[in-house]
């Protein structure tokens, strides 16, 4: 038989895409938010992402080496998950608080389901979600070089609740990030900018991101929220949700027809928790929610094979 012929199980056809660099490049098309996220809100933005990556990580590699586990550390992905649960936090909350939320995300949300692939849900927001329970008032307290004040959205559904108006940012402002948030999520430019890359580059499609930001903005439209749709998908988590963690492999669908279903599915629960639930962001909830249906959404949506029987 010719050296040419390899006669193995599939997948037949392979790209040069290792699980490495498909997260180095995530971890660099993240690069201008956590630059932004610094830059705007302060020095202190750092020690929170180097706190969570290293908690990750660390996590990560003890667990795998008491277990007697093969360390994947290198593979970047728990790296990934330390930076993401970083972008979703304040700047202002105790470190040690991060690295509890760090090894949550990456003890319960990741290792205990099977390691990477294996888990149910996206791991930093898991991690976020845990730490929004034990720790509400941290967890939503924002300050700007040390400056205390509300986000845009605390703002808007202060504003709606009372039947006054508030003072909101320049859409200038909020597109670059001028304003108060958690470290990753507050510069659109920046995560659009990252997210195309991603599109880009073939690491992300554009089905999640398009079709979730779409429908926050006819969702906001429909409900009549006060300060308009291009407010509404340029504050709070919505851009950092849509390019970076809505897309995760694992937790995602992977038929482009079901990608669109979790998109809308997202974008609707998130505008009804923004406008109707006691929290004003909802962008973390809808993805973790839509992450729990994506195997029945494969399932409705999967191709039939040709010849199948009924």
């Amino acid at each position: 038989m010719s050296d040419s012929l390899i006669i193995a199980s599939s997948p037949h056809i392979r790209a040069n895409l290792s699980t490495q660099k498909i997260m180095g490049l995530v971890l660099l098309a993240l690069i201008p938010a956590g630059a932004a996220g610094t830059y705007f809100l302060g020095t202190r933005s750092l020690y929170v992402i180097a706190v969570c990556v290293i908690a990750c990580a660390a996590s990560e590699a003890i667990w795998q080496k008491c277990a007697g586990y093969t360390v994947t550390v290198s593979d970047l992905s728990a790296v990934l998950t330390g930076l993401l649960l970083a972008y979703n936090l304040p700047p202002s909350i105790p470190l040690w608080m991060a690295a509890v939320g760090g090894v949550f995300s990456i003890i319960i949300a990741k290792q205990f389901f099977g390691g990477i692939g294996q888990n149910i849900v996206n791991p930093a927001l898991a991690g976020r979600a845990m730490m929004l329970i034990c720790w509400p008032v941290r967890m939503t307290t924002w300050t700007v070089h040390g400056v205390s004040g509300p986000t845009v959205l605390s703002i808007i559904k202060g504003a709606e609740s009372e039947g006054a108006s508030s003072s909101l940012p320049s859409l200038m402002d909020a597109f670059l990030g001028r304003m108060g948030g958690c470290i990753g999520e507050t510069s659109a430019v920046a995560l659009i900018a990252g997210g195309v890359f991603l599109i880009a580059a073939g690491i992300i499609s554009w089905r999640i991101p398009v079709v979730y930001i779409a429908t926050v903005a006819a969702m906001s439209a429909v409900f009549g929220r006060s300060a308009g749709p291009l407010m509404e998908i340029l504050s709070g988590g919505l851009m950092l949700g849509a390019f970076f963690m809505a897309t995760d492999y694992t937790t995602s669908p992977i038929t482009p027809k079901g990608q669109l279903i979790f998109a809308f599915g997202c974008g609707l629960i998130a505008s009804l928790i923004r406008s109707f639930g006691g929290y004003p962001e909802g962008v973390s909830y809808s993805i973790l929610i839509m992450n729990l249906t994506a195997p029945l959404i494969d399932r409705a949506t999967t191709p039939k094979i040709l010849g199948e029987a009924k």
